[in-house]
């Protein structure tokens, strides 16, 4: 089951999970993205179905867990993978409602994704939960403060899940996937005079980006036996030998005068808000 599963990082872990012969469940907002999503993952061979939900609202949670029972008739994996962030800049520039929906989705989402899934776990006495990590989960991030803190929030309930279900028969798992090519990494938005800090991360993501299907090649591990027993586990996709070896094939790229890869990053003024 993988939360956000219709696009990006989360539809590509269904792809994978799907390819390795997994029954796949993806939820996501829309109800056309689920249909579309699961049609895809279908017509490539998997087994597949989907679901509308709001991660944000706990009856839907519910929901997708019931679907998933009634319709392949277990439950063994779930991913909360569903994530948004806010506008780049200042936490005074962010508006409220911006900040709080980052909260909804990242933290309550994530936790409600895992008190369902875990419910289910420990009476059966085996499952997996495995949370989605992010940039902020062990550095302070400035003028990035919704999504960072949220993912900071991420790992230390994950690893303190972990610490409580030793025991139980079940693996918390948290997982970091780095820097991933998707929409939420192109498609910007900047509160207004930041637009151009944001610019560098072009170039970021040039030496250590990663299209979707390589940290999902690693998520659909997670998700198999060979993790089974490893309650606690967390897995970082951008390791320091990642970044070293990011910084060599650039400096041998300049070296050489070859182009850069392509990366069109497109980023928006984001309006403002006062607090009345």
């Amino acid at each position: 089951m993988i939360t956000g599963g219709t696009r990006g990082l989360g539809l590509a872990i269904a792809q994978k999970c799907a390819e390795a012969g997994a029954q796949v469940v993806v939820t996501s907002r829309t109800a056309a993205a689920v249909d579309a999503a699961a049609a895809d993952l279908r017509a490539g061979g998997g087994m597949a179905a989907g679901i509308p939900c709001d991660v944000a609202n706990l009856e839907d949670v519910v929901a997708v867990k019931n679907f998933a029972l009634q319709t392949f008739g277990r439950l063994d994996v779930w991913f909360n993978n569903a994530g948004i962030s806010a506008p780049y800049g200042p936490t005074l520039a962010v508006p409220p409602q911006h900040f709080v929906r980052v909260i909804q989705t990242n933290i309550v989402g994530v936790y409600y994704g895992s008190i369902v899934a875990l419910q289910h776990f420990v009476a059966q006495q085996h499952g997996k939960v495995i949370n989605i990590y992010g940039a902020g989960d062990r550095k302070v991030r400035p003028f990035q403060n919704a999504y960072t803190s949220s993912k900071h929030w991420v790992r230390g309930f994950t690893e303190a899940l972990a610490k409580e279900y030793k025991g139980a028969g079940i693996e918390v798992i948290g997982y970091n996937p780095g820097l991933v090519i998707t929409d939420m990494l192109s498609e910007v938005e900047a509160t207004p005079g930041y637009e151009e800090a944001v610019k560098p991360l072009a170039t970021v993501v040039r030496l250590w980006g990663n299209p979707p299907e390589t940290p999902a090649t690693k998520a659909a591990w997670l998700a198999s036996s060979a993790t089974d027993g490893r309650n606690g586990l967390v897995v970082q996709q951008l390791t320091a030998a990642a970044m070293l070896s990011g910084l060599i094939k650039e400096g041998l790229r300049r070296l050489m005068r070859r182009p850069a890869p392509e990366f069109h990053l497109n980023v928006r003024v984001a309006p403002t808000t006062q607090v009345q």
